[in-house]
Parts: structure tokens; sequence; C-alpha cells
């Protein structure tokens, strides 16, 4: 291998904490390369006649710091051609240091071999400035790459990079993602030099009134009040872990998947009234409703060893990667009719490329409206199917005429039959415009549920029973409310 570049770590404070051994080595070298002068130790070597050469002048130059530290790596291997070179860089040199990274997984190409030497990392100094334990459990995240993801709210957080008012900004808006706002935050400075300073805030004054530079690091501290991991999905899953634990609640307790069934059902109901309600609120509510569901099954798989929530959680992650080839992969697809048919090929190659014994299977737990839908869908995919409604309105006419036909035999049976045949027909001719039959029918019975309101509110107001009113008298107050639904929608309210 060619030249050696030595990356010397200058530590987190001033010149007296760095090792006697890095500071003999960099008084040793004839010239020295400085990702940046920035720094205390920088500062008191410069008086004892050393000199230097930075790269501060690329920050100014280039407008993202991924092209900063690219181009750093490349005058660095540059440089390496003709000779050894030394290469400081602030604290350690393997501690929140992107171009050492670039110079290590780079070092076989440029036929260079990067070596170490010591540096104290601003991690000790922050320890030691906030007065933590790190066994207790701590993040370290990069300011300008930060998150809401990343972070674990019960653990000690160190934010580094925080060096100008944008990444604070940056910072403070992604934090409130997921601390309360008046969470509080440590902004420290030159930790572990004799310019230590300390200034504690609520989160969202973060960006504001504090001074900011490349020596400034943030200490979040952990959330201790479980009130205040509310929103946090671990502690959702530990409360229903509890609740189904030894001292859990008797109901959870002896809760099976087959006994939650009908409850998945109601609560999937439930989030579609709030849909079209169009409350916010109530679809919130109805949607943990559902996602209670699922961590109840979940719990249950867990509880009995076959499988937890991390494996449901897993197997979607990977069927939604692996249906989307054209957000995931390499390919191209523009339209909503391609990606259902992709959707579809991918979905029959996973169960093996084999076909169904036929192809109307998988339909026989829908309710019964869904269930035609589904038998339609089903049978359209091998050409079964009208393409123009002309024909779908006259079987609809036919099945009528033939249910007419029934009722004046008075054959209740052959009603019955003839009536499903009319509903079957009404289905087809919903998906054919892309109505969904159970929402429409669903919409419909919520229509109606409040216009019946209606009348009996008013008979109650004018304590008038049902059985004192005729059918005319309803009707009456029925096209009052039919008239007052549709000047709430003209004014969208």
């Amino acid at each position: 291998m060619g030249n050696t570049i030595t990356v010397i770590g200058l530590g987190a404070g001033d010149l007296d904490q760095i090792p006697l051994g890095v500071y003999k080595r960099i008084k040793a070298s004839s010239h020295v390369f400085l990702r940046t002068k920035e720094h205390p130790v920088v500062k008191e070597l410069e008086l004892e006649g050393l000199t230097f050469e930075s790269f501060d002048k690329l920050y100014e130059q280039k407008s993202e710091f991924e092209d900063v530290y690219q181009e750093i790596a490349n005058k660095l291997w540059e440089e390496a051609k003709k000779k050894d070179i030394v290469y400081a860089v602030p604290g350690h040199p393997l501690v929140a240091e992107q171009t050492v990274q670039l110079l290590i997984h780079g070092q076989d190409e440029h036929d260079t071999k990067v070596e170490f030497q010591g540096g104290q990392s601003f991690l000790d100094a922050m320890f030691q400035a906030v007065q933590i334990d790190p066994i207790d459990g701590f993040q370290l995240l990069d300011g300008t790459n930060l998150t809401m993801e990343q972070m674990n709210l019960q653990q000690h957080v160190i934010i580094g990079q925080v060096y100008d008012s944008f990444v604070a900004s940056h910072v403070k808006l992604t934090l409130m993602e997921r601390y309360p706002d008046d969470h509080p935050v440590h902004v420290v400075t030159a930790a572990g030099s004799n310019n230590e300073s300390i200034v504690s805030v609520q989160l969202y004054e973060l960006d504001r009134h504090v001074e900011l530079h490349n020596l400034t690091a943030l200490y979040v501290e952990p959330i201790k009040d479980e009130g205040k991991l509310t929103r946090e999905f671990n502690q959702l899953r530990h409360v229903i872990r509890t609740l189904r634990g030894p001292n859990g609640c008797p109901w959870d307790k002896k809760q099976t998947h087959e006994s939650l069934r009908k409850y998945l059902l109601e609560e999937a109901y439930e989030v579609i009234e709030a849909i079209d309600e169009q409350d916010d609120d109530h679809l919130t509510d109805e949607l943990g409703d559902v996602l209670l569901q699922v961590m109840l099954h979940a719990q249950i798989g867990e509880d009995e060893g076959y499988f937890s929530i991390e494996d449901v959680i897993q197997a979607l992650t990977e069927k939604m990667i692996r249906r989307h080839p054209h957000v995931f992969g390499d390919d191209s697809l523009d339209t909503a009719e391609e990606v259902k048919k992709t959707w579809d090929e991918i979905k029959k190659t996973e169960k093996g490329g084999k076909n169904a014994a036929s192809v109307l299977d998988g339909t026989d737990r829908y309710p019964a409206l869904i269930r035609a839908e589904k038998l339609q869908k089903k049978a359209a995919k091998v050409g079964f199917d009208w393409d123009e409604v002309e024909p779908i309105l006259a079987k609809i006419k036919e099945e009528l005429n033939e249910f007419q036909q029934a009722v004046q035999k008075q054959d209740e049976s052959e009603m019955e039959n003839e009536f499903g045949d009319c509903l079957f027909a009404l289905v087809n001719l919903c998906r054919y415009y892309g109505i969904d039959p159970e929402l429409a029918l669903n919409r419909t019975n919520h229509k109606f549920f409040n216009r019946f309101r209606y009348i009996e509110d008013s008979l109650q107001e004018k304590g008038v029973p049902f059985d004192q009113v005729t059918l005319e008298d309803m009707d009456v107050l029925w096209e009052q409310a039919k008239n007052m639904s549709k000047k709430k929608d003209s004014l969208g309210e």
C-alpha cells in the first residue's frame, strides 16, 4: 500500500487535555491539515509557532456538508500521493467525523493507508458536564441529519453538530414531534475546556437567545413520567402487555383470537362511520380502537409463543416493499391500474404461482354485499364482465321483472331468490361506476337514521306520541329533515 494518512484527534477541550503523544506528533509534523481551525487547541498551538492548512474555506464554497466532506477527502488523497500526511480533527477521529469515514472506506481504492492517533472525544466531557452515567442508556445523534424515528425518549440523548440557529431550529422542530414543548434541553458549549458553558432551556426556546457554534452539543433528558409517553408505540405495547399480564384485566386476559373476531369487525365499521362523518377527532379515536385489536391479537400471539407485534410489522413492511417495485425498486409504473395489476401478479407469485381451486376462492367470510362485489371482481379478472353499462342496466330490469313475477305468484322462496339477484345486479352497477356498495348503503343508513331522529325530536318537542300522528304528518317532517340536510351539504357543513 502507498503513503499513510495519520488522523489525529485534537480532543474536546484545550491544549492541557490532549495526550502527550498527540502533542509530540503534531509538534514533529512539518505540515498538518485541519478540517477546521475553529478549535481551542489550534489557537494555542499557533501561539507556539506551528502552522496548519485548514479546509474552512470549503464550507463557504459548498452548499451541502456532504460535498464539503467529499472534497476534503479528495484533497487529502491527492496530497497522500506525494507523501505521508497528518490530518487533525476535533475530538476523537472516529466520533462524528464523516471525513474520516470517507477516508477509511476509500483507502483501498486510493492505495492509501489510514492510521489513527489519540484524541479524547467530546462525549467524556459531555458526560461530566451534564453529570450522567451512560450505562443507563444513551444515544449520540447528528443534529444535521436528525429524524423523529431515531430517538429513544427514555434514554439520555446527546445531539452533536448543532453549530448554528438553522440546525438548532431543525433539531427543535424534530424533537417537538416526540417530546413535550416544555421538555428541558441543555445547551453545552466547549465541554471540558476552560470556556465550558451550560445553558438550560425549554425545548420550544431552543433556537432563541442561545449562542451556538461548532463546539455546541445538546443534552436531552430522558422522560421518566409515563404519562408523557402516551404517544409512544412502546408505551402502548407496555399497556397491552400489562392488561394481559398476571395482574392485568380479567376481561383482556381471557380473550382469544376467536373471541375478538366480532370486535374487529365492529371497530372497522365505526371507522367507516367516522370517515363518512368527516370527523377527524372521531376518526382518530376509532382508528385507535382498530389498532387496539391488532395489538391484542399480537400480544395473544406472543403469550402463546407463536408470533409478536414485531413479526406483524416485519411481514407488513416486507410485503409493502415487495409489492411496490416501482417505488422501492427499478420498475416504472405510471397509473393506478398498472400498480393494481402488478400487485395482483406479485401476490400470485407469493402464493407459489399456483391457481386456487377456483378464481372465486377467498370470499367466504365477507358480509353478503361485500362478498358480491369481490366475487364479481374476481370473475372480471378472467374476462367475465361487461365493458358497457347498457347490459348491466338491462340485467337489473330483467331481475326486477322476475322479482315482480315471483311476487304475483306469492312464492316466498322464489321472491327471496329473485330479490337477491336484484341486489347482485345492482352491485354490478356500483362496480361499473367505481362505487363501493357497502359504503353507499352505510351512508344511506346513516342518512335515514339522522332524518328519522329529526322526526322523533320534532314530535318529542311538541309532546306528540307516534300513535297520534299520521304517515303524512311524519312525511312532512321527513321532507324538512331532507331539506335541512341538503342545505348543510351546500354550505359545506
